[in-house]
């Protein structure tokens, strides 16, 4: 099965199966720590990826976000590293104040950047006063893994509304040397996929604010995403290899919009006449009780309006506690 990682491995198990209709996150992935250890009483869990999107980098922006490290963009928050590039490059290069962060496969992106710079530069490349802003603790730890001396703020933020709100808060508190050149206010370099909301820099950007309190975001798209064309097939190989090792009970976790219409269809819930779901037990794929979860509204909602299904859970909380903990709301509410 292409790029499914940890599959049930013939007609053994060792735990009730969670399928995450992920890639795994490197270098460590926060949904397979946790499900690895989860127990809610009656046996633990099995995390298996289930990759349901296609990422694919954007060369000739990375081609470019890695020359303009080498021209020292991003060498800012100190007096005596400004002094050391204005010697050394004759000319004011720094262009951006700082980094946001939103998903792993951004920080995949930029980490190709990184590792086509000198390691032994990195130090003045990256000024340690510049801040790297993160969405939450997964994208945390792969920012860190890249090895940059910066700052790296905002992993308890969960959200790109918390992480705005945070990032307009903690440049209050920055000097000037930091977050302006010249009296200009640099952008903040924003690595997306083509796919994102506007939620971040609409806010740094907001008009309500004092001028002086805007943030220019400047938003660069480092890669593309489609859905994975073995995906389907993939999970409904694991769903028969569940039912013939007479499994009584899985989890789906869904991340995203994409997909769900070729995980219902793998499931066998999905009335390919009318294109929404049928109303069947939720035992009907493959014998085993099968439950599905959200990672949140987005969706869960997705799911209602456009296939009429109800998932099980949705998570308060898109994180792998928030999830364990709908699970176990779930499970309770049925006993």
């Amino acid at each position: 099965m292409n790029g499914v990682t940890d599959g049930l491995n013939g007609l053994s198990i060792d735990g009730k199966p969670v399928y995450l209709l992920k890639t795994v996150s490197a270098p460590t992935d926060a949904y397979e720590e946790y499900f690895s250890t989860l127990d809610h009483g009656n046996g633990k869990y099995r995390p298996i990826f289930v990759p349901v999107l296609e990422h694919r980098y954007r060369d000739d922006a990375l081609r470019t976000l890695r020359r303009s490290a080498e021209r020292f963009a991003f060498a800012a928050g100190s007096e005596a590293n400004e002094a050391k590039l204005r010697k050394a490059t004759n000319n004011q290069a720094r262009r951006y104040g700082g980094i946001i962060f939103t998903s792993q496969r951004a920080v995949d992106a930029f980490g190709t950047v990184v590792a086509r710079l000198d390691p032994t530069k990195l130090d003045a490349l990256f000024d340690e006063g510049m801040p790297l802003y993160v969405v939450g603790p997964a994208t945390a730890r792969g920012v860190r893994a890249l090895g940059l001396p910066c700052q790296v703020l905002g992993e308890k933020s969960g959200n790109g509304e918390t992480l705005a709100q945070f990032i307009l808060e903690h440049r209050a508190s920055l000097s000037q040397e930091i977050t302006h050149l010249d009296g200009r206010t640099l952008p903040l370099l924003f690595p997306v996929g083509e796919q994102r909301r506007d939620i971040i820099p609409n806010t740094l950007q907001s008009e309500a604010l004092p001028a002086s309190e805007r943030t220019p975001v400047t938003e660069v798209i480092v890669y593309e995403t489609g859905e994975m064309a073995t995906f389907e097939e993939d999970f409904a190989i694991l769903l028969r290899e569940a039912k013939a090792a007479r499994i009584k009970e899985q989890w789906v976790i869904v991340f995203s919009p994409q997909g769900c219409e070729a995980m219902l269809s793998a499931l066998g819930w999905l009335d390919e006449n009318t294109g929404r779901a049928r109303s069947v037990a939720r035992d009907a794929a493959g014998g085993a009780k099968t439950s599905v979860a959200t990672i949140g509204p987005t969706t869960r909602d997705f799911l209602r309006e456009e296939f009429g299904f109800e998932p099980d859970v949705c998570a308060e909380m898109p994180t792998p506690e928030g999830v364990g903990e709908g699970i176990r709301l779930f499970k309770d509410s049925v006993k």
